[in-house]
């Protein structure tokens, strides 16, 4: 296989607008191919990013600064249009919805995990981080619900509203888990944690929503200034989110939630959304087929099959039993509850944060 070695030599010694331009080129290239196959766009880009990435013909290294910094502007404006998107007097009624489903869907899949970890011999902690990280999960086929005009559907609106509830919650019982087998259980550090998370939402979705009307209102007429702006509210509510241990996905949905009546159908949204669409969104699901070993992943299948089809059944009675559950209890059809199944699967951004 030297000539293949070699090729992988030749790739990774491409300039950057060599490499740009290939990427450009499987964005561009990802709509068509899929339709041909009949298959969500986002298998095929996450296949190209296979192709690409250090486990394939390596054009990208693993932490390829630039590629991942659009991977993460990506994801950020996944949530933030996302939050932009959502009828709010729809999300404001069903809140308490989005926190009942958010509370089940990360405490089935925890309580499973848990156990299977248990199973198989871990103790009690590492068993308790098996089922957080289960727990959470990332909404990766929001595009496709976007894409079909089901964004403002009730059970869509209350799922992605319990994707906070879900990822903060695993999130902290990681940040515990991983507190005791470090240094043991820290009452005060528990109670730091919640703090924050208490601070953080209301100062994002009330706060934000002051600060980020007033100077968005002083910029309506500049519609540059608009944009920058509402990247700018977005790109500091996830940090802020970083600062105290939560994925910046929650923070960009957040603002995107606290801006939502200000922006309204201004021009500028759609070309953020525009950009982030047709650039920074394919290429995060790229940049996430980067971290797909193949050869490691059969590896593991076949020497560890019994627990990797646990955890694979587990992630899926867990999260099929919150929804079919919550779905239930909601009055959804057979198909909303399918519908809330999809999107809670996916596990990418907040299992990574945790990891």
């Amino acid at each position: 296989m030297q000539w293949f070695d070699a090729l992988r030599s030749a790739l990774l010694a491409l300039p950057s607008l060599a490499k740009l331009a290939i990427l450009t080129v499987v964005v561009v290239g990802a709509p068509t191919l899929a339709r041909r196959l009949r298959i969500p766009e986002l298998i095929v880009l996450l296949i190209f990013g296979v192709l690409l990435g250090p486990y394939g013909f390596d054009v990208f290294a693993r932490n390829h600064p630039v590629a991942q910094f659009f991977a993460d502007l990506g994801v950020l404006m996944l949530m933030f249009t996302a939050g932009l998107e959502i009828d709010i007097d729809l999300f404001r009624r069903t809140r308490t919805r989005s926190i009942a489903f958010g509370i089940v869907t990360t405490m089935m899949p925890q309580v499973i995990g848990t156990a299977l970890g248990l199973a198989f011999g871990y103790p009690i902690v590492p068993a308790i981080v098996i089922g957080s990280l289960l727990a959470s999960h990332t909404l990766i086929s929001l595009p496709i619900v976007t894409r079909l005009g089901a964004v403002g559907l009730e059970p869509v609106v209350v799922t992605i509203g319990a994707t906070l509830v879900s990822d903060m919650l695993s999130l902290i019982v990681f940040a515990i888990c991983v507190s005791i087998y470090t240094t043991g259980f820290s009452p005060s550090g528990l109670a730091v944690q919640i703090a924050e998370v208490a601070i953080f939402v209301p100062l994002i979705l009330f706060g934000g929503s002051r600060v980020g009307a007033w100077g968005l209102s002083k910029l309506r007429d500049n519609e540059q200034g608009y944009f920058i702006t509402m990247l700018g509210i977005m790109a500091v509510a996830g940090m802020l989110s970083n600062l105290i241990q939560l994925p910046g996905i929650v923070g960009a949905f957040l603002a995107g939630l606290s801006v939502n009546a200000a922006v309204g159908k201004h021009s500028a949204k759609e070309k953020l959304e525009f950009v982030g669409k047709t650039l920074f969104i394919p290429v995060f699901f790229i940049v996430t087929g980067f971290l797909i070993a193949p050869i490691a992943f059969e590896h593991a299948v076949w020497t560890h099959f019994w627990l990797v089809a646990g955890l694979i059944g587990s992630l899926i009675l867990g999260k099929g039993i919150a929804a079919l559950l919550a779905g239930r209890a909601f009055g959804y059809s057979r198909q909303a509850k399918l519908e809330m199944v999809a999107l809670t699967l996916p596990q990418v951004a907040a299992t990574l944060a945790a990891s």
